[in-house]
């Protein structure tokens, strides 16, 4: 295993493992959260860290990491919701084993996805400032919004999938340079 495949591991289980603990304090009320919604709160979170970035203070006692943690669960829970979308008020009590399960599945594809542009890009990010991570997220959300504005059609683009995968290797790009001091 690489050191970023270890890196990406790691983060991983540090995001699954929240996700995993709020589903079962919360269970899965965020379900009755249309994907724009959840595009919203990707973007809430996304924004605060480049206003921190870009003020160099923050008057909210809240890491910038626990952001970026945000962004990988929501946009995985967006993910969920694309593929299982909730038919009913009953459906949207989702079992948490599912939940987890479905978490596992959304996530392990990004990662491939991860490994797959890493090996074209040569490992890119490395040199990238954590400033431009945050930039592309909100360019991605950006691009989101306008698919979603147009009702999930696109003529030449790939599909809101495509966003929210790039956005949670990311976001998971950023925490392990975080991690690593920077």
């Amino acid at each position: 295993m690489t050191k970023t495949e270890q890196q990406f591991k790691d983060n991983i289980e540090l995001c699954s493992n929240i996700f995993s603990k709020k589903t079962k304090d919360y269970g899965t009320a965020w379900r009755i959260l249309r994907t724009s919604s959840l595009t919203d709160q990707i973007f809430i979170k996304a924004n605060r860290i480049r206003s921190i970035e870009e003020k160099g203070e923050q008057k909210i006692n809240e890491d910038i990491r626990d952001e970026f943690i945000a962004i990988v669960n929501y946009s995985v829970m967006a993910l969920i919701q694309l593929y299982h979308k909730p038919k009913d008020d009953e459906d949207i009590k989702m079992p948490t084993e599912l939940v987890i399960e479905l978490y596992s599945k959304y996530i392990i594809a990004a990662k491939d996805l991860m490994l797959n542009k890493n090996h074209d890009y040569g490992e890119a990010w490395r040199d990238m400032r954590i400033s431009s991570l945050t930039d592309i997220i909100l360019m991605k959300l950006l691009r989101l919004k306008q698919i979603e504005d147009n009702k999930g059609k696109t003529i030449i683009s790939e599909g809101p999938e495509g966003s929210y995968n790039d956005m949670i290797n990311y976001a998971i790009f950023a925490l392990i340079k975080i991690s690593e001091g920077e």
